[in-house]
């Protein structure tokens, strides 16, 4: 009896004390708030480059529902089509490396005899207007793309203009007062800090999950190119990304735009623990670009670089281990007229400390042509700041911008330009697409109607008025081979005259 009291007094302390505890952390718990973090949308909003200058604040009690609320309503769902591909080009299909980064989305050649294919990704809303940012690899190469709100309105998308050395594109639909999301500024990003990834991974629609920034300015080799302009600088996170998600927001707990998910870590193709944003500071620079020249514009140093580590530290007996080695530059760079040398170690670009390769392009990348920057470096111990005016991969300080070309009459047939989305879907820089093939001197050539002419007699031909210089100077010389590709990706070549 007495052991029985004791165990029912034991008990009953117990009990009493769990009361405590409980009510105490109610009592500390702090106060919720149903503040909404929503931007609301303005209908009058076109477009604008501008990044939010307010510093990221995070919301009372980690409140994920506000962000997420916000930014879904202005996440959308990339569908794209893919004619089949001609029998003489053969099936082809993703080199394995990237795969593992870009996961089954960026894989969108397939044999020829399955039929039209599909493929899809994200997009961001980033104007009431319609204009929508993407990866690039979403869209490449596609027949058509057409986009899915989150409410369920479709629209059929164009392509304004891609940009493959970040991997962005931005398409336009026709429509108004949409929701959409604001830049954030990704300068301010901090690792560790919660970030929320939107988009639709394996077609699950409007998906949203939860991370942190894992590091910064990540470069991870995928977007390699022959002409080494690739830029990347990404945000790393661990928030859950998969195939699909491709080209949707990463955002902060404010709902601000900071990224736009391109990439995964992966062995098997499906999330691993890390995933890769393209910066919001490049993205807005990127899109800016493409709505007013078309192209984006690269500005150059004009230098080879190596990031300085212990071994080159030894090596070269450098007095730090910060910054990045000068290894030599262009004769007429922005770098050499600056008074840059090979030897110098570069640490800061504009104030930002930059200890990587990919920390300086990035930097560099937030420019134009003509643009000044201030440099500072290392110089044995010695440390100055120089001003460098930038150039363009011409080596000049013009802005670049696309050539608008006109259709032309040419022997009976009409000469028209390529339009940026055929460029984008066959690979190609350019060219002559020709009709009226039936009522003109070439009806003997074997041309049909549609045949898009990119050289002739290995001449590069990128307008209308170059096909017909070229063809004209052909009747000099007897004749020409003319070379180029069909709307449905079949090579083709043509004597013209009397060549063989």
């Amino acid at each position: 009896m007495q052991a029985k009291q004791m165990m029912l007094g034991l008990l009953g302390s117990a009990i009493l004390g769990g009361g405590v505890a409980v009510g105490g952390y109610k009592l500390l718990e702090p106060e919720r708030t149903n503040a909404n973090q929503v931007v609301a949308a303005d209908p009058n909003v076109r477009y604008t480059s501008e990044l939010r200058k307010s510093d990221y604040v995070v919301p009372e009690g980690l409140n994920f529902v506000a962000a997420a609320s916000s930014v879904t309503p202005a996440v959308v769902h990339v569908m794209t089509e893919y004619a089949p591909k001609a029998s003489n080009s053969g099936a082809q299909r993703m080199d394995p490396f990237l795969r593992q980064f870009f996961g089954d989305d960026y894989d969108q050649y397939h044999s020829p005899q399955a039929g039209p294919s599909v493929g899809s990704g994200s997009g961001v809303i980033i104007a009431a207007n319609g204009y929508i940012v993407t990866n690039n690899h979403v869209i490449d190469k596609a027949d058509k793309i057409e986009v899915v709100l989150d409410d369920k309105r479709k629209y059929k998308a164009e392509l304004v203009g891609a940009d493959p050395t970040t991997d962005l594109a931005l398409l336009k639909v026709e429509a108004a007062s949409l929701p959409f999301i604001r830049y954030g500024n990704s300068d301010n990003v901090k690792v560790g800090e919660w970030v929320l990834a939107v988009g639709n991974p394996f077609n699950l629609n409007s998906t949203v999950t939860a991370g942190i920034i894992s590091a910064k300015g990540r470069n991870i080799n995928i977007l390699r190119r022959e002409d080494n302009m690739g830029i990347e600088s990404f945000l790393q996170t661990d928030a859950v990304v998969n195939p699909g998600n491709s080209g949707g927001a990463l955002v902060n707990l404010n709902g601000d735009l900071i990224g736009i998910n391109s990439a995964i870590a992966s062995r098997s193709g499906a999330f691993e623990g890390y995933s890769f944003a393209v910066p919001s500071s490049i993205v807005s620079k990127v899109v800016e670009d493409l709505l007013k020249y078309k192209v984006v514009q690269r500005a150059l140093l004009g230098v080879n670089i190596r990031e300085v580590d212990a071994t080159l530290a030894s090596e070269k007996k450098l007095a730090t281990l910060n910054g990045v080695y000068v290894m030599g530059m262009g004769k007429n760079s922005a770098a050499a007229d600056a008074g840059i040398k090979e030897g110098d170690i570069i640490t800061e670009i504009n104030g930002v400390k930059v200890n990587t390769s990919s920390q300086l392009q990035e930097q560099v990348a937030r420019f134009r042509p003509g643009d000044k920057i201030k440099v500072t470096l290392l110089r044995g111990n010695d440390s100055r700041t120089v001003n460098a005016t930038l150039r363009n991969s011409t080596g000049t300080t013009d802005i670049i911008r696309e050539e608008v070309a006109k259709s032309i009459k040419y022997e009976g047939a009409t000469l028209a330009p390529v339009s940026r989305q055929e460029m984008n879907k066959l690979g190609i820089e350019g060219g002559a697409k020709i009709s009226g093939i039936k009522g003109s001197n070439f009806k003997e050539t074997g041309i049909d109607d549609g045949f898009i002419i990119t050289r002739i007699d290995k001449n590069k031909v990128t307008k209308p008025q170059d096909a017909q210089q070229l063809l004209e100077a052909a009747k000099e010389n007897q004749g020409a081979l003319v070379e180029g590709v069909y709307p449905d990706g079949r090579k083709a070549y043509y004597p013209i005259g009397q060549a063989e």
